[in-house]
């Protein structure tokens, strides 16, 4: 996966004045199970949101055979 930067991520998020956020990605092998970089990048991104006020609401992964939703999973932390 390409290296994913909180401020390009985040950037129309701030300037619209967003309360929330939901990342959608897509697998294109059909595996909806997240990577480890997956997990991590979504880890970055929340604590990212913290500091911005901007919660993650979900990150979804797509695929032909579905979808993944960390949310769903339990894979977000609200604290």
């Amino acid at each position: 996966m390409p290296y994913v930067h909180p401020r390009e991520v985040f950037a129309d998020a701030i300037s619209d004045r967003a309360a929330g956020i939901i990342f959608v990605h897509n697998h294109p092998s059909g595996d909806l199970e997240p990577s480890k970089e997956d997990i991590r990048l979504t880890t970055r991104l929340i604590e990212s949101g913290k500091i911005a006020g901007i919660e993650v609401i979900d990150h979804i992964i797509i695929s032909r055979n579905g979808y993944f939703s960390f949310q769903a999973e339990g894979l977000l932390s609200k604290e």
